[in-house]
């Protein structure tokens, strides 16, 4: 039998997190996620760590050696040139530890969270596609409070993503995250239960 393997996308502050614990718990699915293996790709000691105090200098560290996100994101959200350069390098890094994760999972359902999935083409990596959907309005709101940022930062991060429209078209199937919780969840069990033959 074929793994069923669900990319879970969407934009920045959707609803990703609360469909996969709600896969992990209900379903015990084994989730592996992008964000995480980004996150490994510049751990301290790393070259792709190495290369970016190369390019931005010693001050993009923080005092321990570890990265500076705040300052990483103040460079690369205004400047699609300084993100893809830093996407070409951890790109390559998460597809790898993707391509091990489901080598070596037992489970015949995974779920691959990947919120650039179709921005750094690793739709190839899964043979279904869910994403997670909500209006505009209600995700530049969400971003702002979730992770405190003014308007204008959260809109650039937002525009520097393909719309949510886009990603939705390119669905196999769109969970609609702009009423209620107990909406969302009961549209996950219907997807669930949806096994593409």
């Amino acid at each position: 039998m074929n793994k069923r393997i669900i990319g879970l996308t969407g934009g920045i502050a959707t609803g990703k997190t609360t469909v996969a614990n709600y896969l992990a718990h209900t379903y015990n699915l084994p989730i592996f996620d992008a964000d995480i293996y980004a996150r490994d790709a510049v751990a301290i000691g790393s070259p792709i760590l190495k290369a970016i105090a190369q390019r931005y200098g010693q001050n993009i560290l923080l005092p321990d050696g570890s990265l500076n996100r705040e300052k990483l994101g103040a460079i690369i959200f205004p400047h699609p040139d300084e993100r893809h350069w830093l996407e070409s390098l951890i790109h390559p890094y998460v597809v790898q530890r993707f391509e091990q994760a489901i080598a070596q999972s037992p489970s015949q359902t995974l779920i691959l969270v990947i919120p650039l999935l179709f921005e750094a083409q690793m739709t190839n990596l899964v043979t279904e596609i869910w994403v997670v959907y909500c209006s505009e309005p209600q995700q530049l709101q969400r971003l702002i409070q979730r992770n405190h940022l003014t308007q204008e930062q959260a809109q650039t991060r937002i525009n520097s993503q393909l719309s949510l429209s886009e990603k939705a078209a390119r669905a196999t199937i769109v969970l609609d995250n702009s009423s209620t919780p107990e909406s969302l969840l009961k549209q996950i069990d219907v997807a669930f239960a949806n096994q593409l033959e």
